[in-house]
């Protein structure tokens, strides 16, 4: 049986940039990307600033609209189909808490908004519990409900952002960073919260991150991303514990472990150069200029994402050497 509940396929989003009068060039934030996400999952993404993760996301939802490729939402092609039906059950929880509230509307309203739009309410009681309910599960009191977002704690416009998320029900969730501007404290307690309202309400998430350990915390599989191509893709245990891509293993190289006898013999793959730009990326592998194994093969050919191992998908012309 199909348990897939989103899947893209050779998804690209080009952005044109001028140069010069006649001339157009593309940053190609994501090119020729392909994976899914099951039912219930929480599917990690994670990768430098700037390879193309939050684009992904916005573009998976449609907030961007893909330059190629196709979206399927439960096995339905959406790719050109009218969002509207399907905001309901796809929603965002962006970075900035600061940025994604209004700050003239009370929290009251500001939940309230998604269910007015979307008629969940039959009656003005029936729209005020349901903000009472929401406020609750995302660990705030009914007092909050009248105040205004600037009144409230980075940690707590968050949880109010995932409230609004939540008011319709949504079956998929795209978490953008939603704690990389928050304390480490707090960052707890938000990743937390969403680990039991997925066990409540069987939430799928797409949870977008920089920061490996809370992917790997939270995640069921991880696809690592490079300069808008996806280099690795496997479940998290596999992923952490045994690295192939070259890329991966010098992210997960620069990881500082709590217990120092984890660190003995952790030799850090150390990368070349700088990223290039996403203007004018490398020809064959994008990674190849960082790359401590490059070969002649990386210059001409783009290696393909291919199964090294159960489910361990890899795109690297050298698997297997290293």
């Amino acid at each position: 049986m199909d348990n897939k509940l989103i899947e893209i396929k050779n998804l690209k989003k080009y952005f044109p940039v001028r140069e010069g009068i006649f001339a157009t060039n593309y940053i190609k934030a994501v090119d020729d990307v392909s994976l899914y996400i099951n039912k219930g999952e929480t599917f990690g993404l994670v990768g430098e600033s700037g390879c193309g993760k939050t684009t992904l996301g916005r573009t998976l939802l449609k907030l961007c609209q893909p330059t190629d490729g196709q979206i399927f939402y439960k096995g339905e092609d959406i790719t050109f189909q009218p969002m509207g039906q399907y905001r309901k059950k796809m929603q965002i929880v962006f970075q900035n808490p600061y940025a994604s509230l209004n700050p003239r509307m009370t929290v009251y309203d500001i939940i309230g908004e998604p269910i007015d739009i979307h008629r969940l309410a039959t009656s003005k009681r029936q729209r005020k519990e349901m903000i009472i309910s929401l406020l609750s599960q995302v660990g705030l009191n009914y007092e909050s409900a009248m105040a205004y977002p600037h009144e409230f704690s980075g940690g707590q416009r968050q949880r109010i952002v995932i409230a609004r998320a939540l008011a319709v029900e949504p079956d998929f969730i795209v978490c953008d960073e939603p704690v990389s501007s928050l304390d480490v404290s707090i960052q707890a307690q938000i990743i937390n919260m969403f680990e039991r309202i997925q066990e409540e309400r069987g939430i799928t998430y797409l949870f977008i991150s920089h920061d490996l350990s809370i992917v790997s915390h939270i995640s069921d599989r991880v696809g690592v991303m490079y300069l808008g191509k996806i280099v690795e893709l496997t479940d998290s245990k596999s992923l952490y514990s045994s690295p192939i891509h070259p890329y991966t293993q010098s992210l997960l190289s620069a990881i500082i472990k709590v217990d120092s006898k984890d660190n003995k013999g952790n030799k850090r793959l150390l990368l070349k150069g700088d990223i290039p730009s996403p203007l004018n990326p490398p020809s064959g592998c994008r990674f190849r200029t960082r790359c401590v194994y490059e070969k002649d093969i990386c210059i001409d050919q783009v290696p393909e994402l291919q199964e090294c191992r159960k489910e361990h998908f890899v795109a690297c012309h050298r698997v297997g050497e290293f």
